[in-house]
């Protein structure tokens, strides 16, 4: 199983291969450095975005209720209430300084078949690019994915920004894992954007289409900056395959553990927020209610000082 300790700087986790999944609340930085070389065939990561704001979002609940102002199903009446309120404060003083090191740990942990996919929007993808190719080499550069959402803010004064860039690098250029078979296809659309008679589904581009996470749907965990299903699932399904280590160590509300879990990989998820810990905990459990032993399935840790051990 996972035995762990913390200290000062750096918690030493005593991992297997063989091991269950691991949530671990604490210091990314510390934890990866902890971690044996080529670990991972797969790291997604969604690090903070440095807009300079309070990123905020509320959970949302829609019950029954006879004076409720929303109607459904044969005319039942319902409301919305709102819940927990969850925030963090996404500035930087010196952004780069904090992510550089991640990002070298994160080509340390890549199996040499390894991807690494980098998560950021327009404020600091070009850095990203620049500086990974200084850590890759600009040969392992796969793509830039463009996750394109009809959701965001209006602008009067400059084009709306409305999608995310997702950069794409491999540890070796000659040997990667990309699982063309496994990917969802979309269907084949004909000049002028009509879906042509003899559709078919086809490998999707690098411009992703795909809607943010519903206010209302069933995968909202009101944690803010939560990512589609959707987008990790086509991530792992093309650069990983079953009994897999997927990597995630900004994990937020869960997304690449609970996907990774329903595709049949494994995980290491690392986050520092508790909010996230408590997020994640209730995301998973109902997908490993099955389980005789849950423990044997996923370990959550908390490796901050003030609360060391298994949770």
């Amino acid at each position: 199983m996972v035995d762990a300790t913390a200290c000062e700087n750096q918690t030493t986790l005593n991992w297997s291969h063989s091991g269950p999944s691991l949530v671990v609340e604490g210091d990314n930085l510390g934890v990866l450095r902890s971690l044996p070389d080529e670990t991972f065939r797969l790291i997604y990561i969604d690090p903070p975005f440095n807009t300079g704001k309070t990123q905020v979002r509320h959970s949302l609940k829609t019950m029954r209720s006879a004076t409720g102002n929303r109607l459904g199903y044969k005319g039942e009446r319902y409301e919305t209430v709102k819940g927990a309120t969850l925030a963090y404060d996404d500035t930087f003083d010196d952004y780069w300084a904090f992510l550089k090191p991640r990002l070298m740990e994160a080509w340390r942990l890549l199996t040499d078949d390894g991807t690494l996919y980098l998560h950021l929007d327009y404020r600091e993808v070009h850095y990203a690019k620049v500086y990974l190719d200084s850590i890759f080499g600009s040969h392992c550069f796969l793509n830039e994915i463009i996750w394109a959402y009809d959701y965001g803010a209006k602008a009067r004064t400059k084009w709306p920004t409305k999608h995310d860039n997702i950069l794409v690098y491999v540890k070796n250029s000659e040997n990667y894992i990309f699982n063309t078979q496994n990917v969802e296809g979309e269907p084949y659309k004909t000049p002028g954007l009509r879906l042509s008679p003899s559709a078919t589904d086809v490998l999707p581009s690098d411009v992703w289409w795909h809607t943010i996470v519903a206010t209302m749907g069933k995968e909202k965990t009101g944690y803010p900056t939560q990512k589609p299903e959707g987008i990790l699932r086509r991530i792992i399904q093309a650069s990983s395959e079953p009994g897999d280590w997927v990597l995630d160590f900004f994990a937020g509300s869960g997304t690449t553990g609970a996907v990774a879990h329903a595709l049949g990989r494994k995980f290491v998820m690392i986050d520092q927020n508790p909010e996230s810990l408590v997020t994640i905990k209730a995301r998973l459990s109902p997908h490993l209610r099955s389980s005789a032993n849950i423990e044997e399935d996923v370990r959550i840790y908390a490796a901050s000082p003030s609360k060391r051990g298994l949770v």
